[in-house]
């Protein structure tokens, strides 16, 4: 069996010799690039070119590898070539361990320096301070809805969303004891109401209790006897507690969105592949008349601008006043998208830009 390897393990060993020096000449490359950025003040970031590059190998891949690997690695090529470009720091919602923690090192790899903050207005603020260059917060779950915290910080912030992450959630029960004795749940509202169903049927004996993470909850079940915890394998690893059961999550397509923040904005990818959000106020026609809404929405849709979501808060300056949140296809500089604006500006008192990055398939 030796012998017939041997001459296998040698071209392998040849072809990761060829791997070295290309990575490390294109990692020069990407070094050169940063310096240009950096004297023209331009982004690091740039999620527009991270999604042709990441469309362009798998154009380009002829198996047997499958593309979603092969975007893992590409992944961690270009994190590494961000390192290298500048120091670059990520804040997300923490600690450590939690989904967004998950969802950030999804999107930015292992090259760069992370940050936990733990509350969205700090991770608007960091970015804003400039004390870290980008934050990743939970936009909405498939199951549970919209995180309004993370809706509310954009009112009054200048920052641009320039990606967007979608991260299946695949929740666990943790636990340092036996199912029937566990006599408290804890975790974060959205993971135990994604889970109600199940913690229901299985452990009706058991109190659920809100807590700021589900990282957090997994290092409270690792020292209070009788508690368990939901959350994800990774805090389970983290804080060294076994995990009882596993999928626990009463929807088996759940799924978070997340936004990446920084303070300048995604360029366009084009064909049809970049969306835009957009906060627009009706002011005191949409208390006034019944058509206020369709009214906002027609200069979208006759101009083939497709709206993916919309979704109405609270101002909270005055009784029954409304922000909407809206995402629709296209970049903000497209020109049917300006042209829409213009109108839309007109009649609404606000029509503020909150970012437009790369769809997500």
């Amino acid at each position: 069996m030796s012998d017939a390897l041997e001459p296998i393990r040698q071209e392998i060993d040849k072809h990761d010799h060829e791997l070295v020096r290309l990575l490390n000449a294109r990692l020069t490359l990407a070094a050169e690039i940063g310096k240009l950025k950096r004297s023209s003040g331009g982004s690091i970031y740039a999620s527009e070119r991270e999604d042709k590059v990441l469309r362009k190998v798998c154009d380009l891949n002829e198996g047997p590898i499958k593309n979603e690997a092969l975007q893992a690695i590409y992944r961690e090529i270009m994190s590494a070539a961000i390192a290298l470009e500048k120091p670059t720091a990520i804040a997300y919602l923490g600690p450590e361990a939690t989904n967004t923690h998950a969802a950030a090192i999804k999107k930015f790899g292992a090259s760069v320096a992370y940050e936990p903050l733990p509350t969205i207005a700090d991770l608007f603020t960091a970015v804003e301070k400039g004390e870290a260059d980008y934050a990743v917060i939970p936009i909405e779950n498939s199951t549970e809805g919209s995180v309004r915290e993370a809706l509310d910080n954009f009112v009054e912030s200048d920052l641009k969303i320039v990606a967007q992450i979608y991260l299946e959630i695949a929740h666990c029960l943790i636990a340092n004891c036996a199912p029937e004795k566990i006599t408290k749940v804890y975790s974060k509202d959205q993971a135990l109401a994604q889970c109600r169903n199940w913690l229901h049927r299985h452990l009706p004996h058991a109190q659920l209790v809100d807590a700021p993470s589900t990282s957090r909850a997994v290092e409270i079940a690792r020292d209070e006897p009788g508690a368990g915890a939901v959350a994800g394998e990774l805090a389970a690893h983290h804080y060294g507690v076994p995990i009882i059961d596993y999928n626990i999550q009463d929807k088996s397509d759940n799924t978070t969105r997340f936004f990446v923040l920084g303070k300048q904005p995604a360029g366009a990818v084009g064909n049809a592949r970049d969306m835009s959000s957009f906060l627009i106020a009706l002011g005191d026609q949409a208390a006034s008349h019944s058509g206020a809404l369709l009214k906002m929405l027609m200069p979208l849709a006759e101009r083939g601008i497709n709206l993916s979501k919309i979704e109405s808060r609270p101002s909270k300056k005055r009784p029954w006043d409304y922000y909407f949140f809206v995402d629709v296809s296209g970049h903000y500089h497209d020109e049917n998208m300006q042209s829409a604006l213009q109108e839309l500006s007109q009649f609404c008192p606000m029509v503020k830009w909150l970012g437009s990055y790369p769809v997500v398939n």
